[in-house]
C-alpha cells in the first residue's frame, strides 16, 4: 500500500505543478513566471538533458530561456530518445528527481527552526478506500496546507534562510511539471518505478526504508503545491471575476 499511495501522491504533485504553472501564466506575463522560476527551470533541464544522454539521445541548443517573448526553457534539439519504452521513462522521471534532490539540498543547507516545521507534517500513507477515509485524506490534507501557510507568515522578515528556502521550494515544486512533450514519460515512470519499487521491496526489505525516509519530502512538496493551487485558483478566480464586473457594456 505504501508504493501504491507514493505513485498516487506522485501523480498529485505532477497534475498540481502543471496547474499553478497553468494559473501563473494566466495571470501574469508567461516571461516573468520563467524567470522568477530560473532556479527550477535549471533544475528541470539539469535532468532532462541528463536523461537524453544517458538514454544516447542527442542534446543541441538547449538553454534556459528562449529567445522569444515567453522566455521557456529551451530544448533545442533534443529529440527522442535512442532506447525504445524505458528511455522516454527515463527522460521523463528524471526533471522530478533533479527537483527533488534540488529540495533535499536545500533542506540542508538552509535547515533551521521554521524549515524543520515545514517538513515535520506527513500525508496519509495510504489511498482512501471509502466516503470516511477519503474526507480523512481531506481533512489531513487542509491541516498540512494550514501548518505550511502558518510557518510562512511567521518566517519573520529577518530570517533569510527560510524566505531562500521557500523561494527555492517554490521554483523547484513547481518545475515539477513536465516539459513539453514529457508528460506521458513522466506520468509512466512514476507507475512503472512504483511497481518496481514495489517488487523489489518484496526480495529487499530495507527498501521500503528507504521510501519511508523520503516521505517528509514527498509530503513538503504536496502540501506545498496544493497550498500554492489553492491560492492561486482563488485569486484567478477574483481576477476574472472581476474583470467581467468592471467590463464596460458593448455600445
Amino acid at each position: 500500500m505504501l508504493y501504491a499511495a507514493a505513485v498516487f501522491w506522485m501523480f498529485v504533485v505532477v497534475l498540481s505543478a502543471s496547474g499553478v504553472y497553468f494559473l501563473w501564466a494566466g495571470m501574469v506575463k508567461t516571461r516573468i513566471v520563467n524567470i522568477v522560476l530560473l532556479p527550477g527551470t535549471l533544475a528541470a533541464q539539469l535532468g532532462h538533458v541528463l536523461g537524453m544522454l544517458v538514454t544516447g539521445g542527442t542534446v543541441e541548443g538547449t538553454s534556459l530561456m528562449s529567445d522569444d517573448d515567453s522566455a521557456s526553457p529551451k530544448q533545442g534539439g533534443t529529440t527522442k530518445s535512442r532506447i525504445p519504452v524505458v528511455g522516454p521513462l527515463i527522460v521523463g522521471v528524471l526533471p522530478l528527481l533533479t527537483c527533488a534532490g534540488g529540495i533535499a539540498l536545500s533542506t540542508m543547507v538552509l535547515g533551521g527552526p521554521s524549515v524543520n516545521d515545514l517538513v515535520a507534517g506527513e500525508v496519509i500513507r495510504s489511498i482512501p478506500a471509502g466516503v470516511p477515509a477519503f474526507w480523512d485524506l481531506l481533512r489531513n490534507l487542509i491541516d498540512l496546507m494550514e501548518k505550511t501557510l502558518n510557518v510562512a507568515i511567521h518566517a519573520g522578515g529577518s530570517n533569510w534562510r527560510a524566505w531562500l528556502f521557500m523561494y527555492l521550494l517554490i521554483c523547484l515544486t513547481v518545475r515539477m511539471a513536465p516539459l513539453p512533450g514529457n508528460l506521458r514519460g513522466a506520468l509512466g515512470a512514476i507507475v512503472t518505478f512504483g511497481i518496481i519499487g514495489f517488487v523489489v521491496g518484496l526480495v529487499f526489505t530495507p527498501a521500503q526504508g528507504y521510501v519511508e525516509r523520503g516521505w517528509s519530502m514527498l509530503s513538503l512538496t504536496v502540501s506545498t503545491l496544493l497550498l500554492l493551487l489553492v491560492i492561486s485558483a482563488v485569486i484567478r478566480g477574483a481576477v476574472d471575476l472581476g474583470r467581467v464586473i468592471l467590463k464596460r457594456p458593448a455600445a
